[in-house]
């Protein structure tokens, strides 16, 4: 029998993104074993609201659930250190970029990193777009 796959999500501020994420995969892909993990109380608190099957908070919670994920969901910034306003320690961006696990990011252009190309596209399809490259690897 073989294990499920684990998804980690990644958000921070005040995890509307992960929130959105974790609601979809949810609906769309039931059976996936999420884990949240925010850098701040509020983002981990939507998430868990949201439906994720584990959560933690921190930059610790981040390097233990990186070794478990199969999958790491969250905006690109959650590899740039200083993004999200600083809740971003270079510690959680390398330990995301560095770890063992497939990197779906959804490109925001925000905290002064603009990504070309992507300026258009709505959150919406942004979410649906990740949730069509998780579907692949789930299945």
């Amino acid at each position: 029998m073989s294990r499920s796959r684990i998804v980690m999500v990644v958000d921070a501020q005040g995890g509307g993104l992960g929130k959105q994420l974790i609601t979809t995969v949810k609906k769309e892909l039931p059976e996936t074993h999420i884990i949240a993990i925010g850098t701040n109380s509020a983002a981990t608190s939507a998430m868990l609201k949201a439906g994720a099957d584990e959560a933690a908070t921190g930059e610790n919670a981040v390097k233990v659930a990186a070794r478990k994920a199969d999958i790491i969901v969250g905006p690109v910034g959650m590899v740039i250190a200083d993004a999200m306003l600083g809740e971003i320690t270079p510690q959680i961006a390398c330990t995301i970029a560095q770890a063992n696990a497939k990197r779906i990011m959804i490109p925001f252009s925000n905290c002064d990193n603009f990504i070309a190309g992507v300026s258009d596209f709505s959150m919406g399809r942004l979410i649906a777009d990740a949730i069509d490259e998780l579907r692949k690897n789930l299945t």
